[in-house]
């Protein structure tokens, strides 16, 4: 009787920890999902895509684009001074690389075209949340997020 009391209870702890741990599964999946690091991406089409970031400091505001198209990228750098009002602008260009795991490499070698000595390189990691396409640059984890998905946020937060 005994061994038919341990054999019950170790099959229903069994199945207990089983539900468990699919429910434990799909949290974690999707708290992963929401970092961008277990998405499968390999079939959204960066082509022609513009991500936007924007940091406003207290004397002065950013605004950088990166601009895809096929392999050429260009990256832009907005500078906007509260004090004065003047915006000044650096316009580089480059190419990029898409690996396979969502990973972008960005080599932007052309200031105005003329090859600067130092190029500008960024590594971003391509994550869609809420169907919202956004760059999260590893190195310092700044989220660019696509145009067009900007303007449709924006679009939504004002009705």
């Amino acid at each position: 009787m005994n061994k038919i009391f341990s054999g019950l209870l170790l099959i229903g702890t069994i199945f207990f920890a089983n539900a468990q741990y699919g429910s434990l599964d799909a949290i974690l999946t999707k708290l992963e999902e929401r970092k961008g690091i277990n998405q499968n991406l390999t079939d959204v089409d960066i082509d022609g895509k513009k991500f936007v970031l924007i940091k406003d400091f207290a004397d002065h505001t950013e605004r950088n684009f990166i601009v895809i198209k096929g392999k050429n990228t260009t990256y832009v750098e907005m500078f906007d001074d509260k004090a004065t009002n003047e915006s000044t602008s650096n316009v580089f260009s480059g190419d990029i690389v898409r690996s396979r795991k969502n990973i972008i490499s960005l080599r932007a070698d052309l200031l105005e075209n003329k090859k600067v000595p130092i190029p500008v390189t960024k590594t971003l990691l391509l994550t869609k949340q809420d169907d919202i396409l956004y760059l999260i640059d590893v190195n310092n984890k700044d989220r660019w997020i696509d145009e067009a998905s900007f303007s449709k946020a924006k679009i939504k937060a004002k009705k």
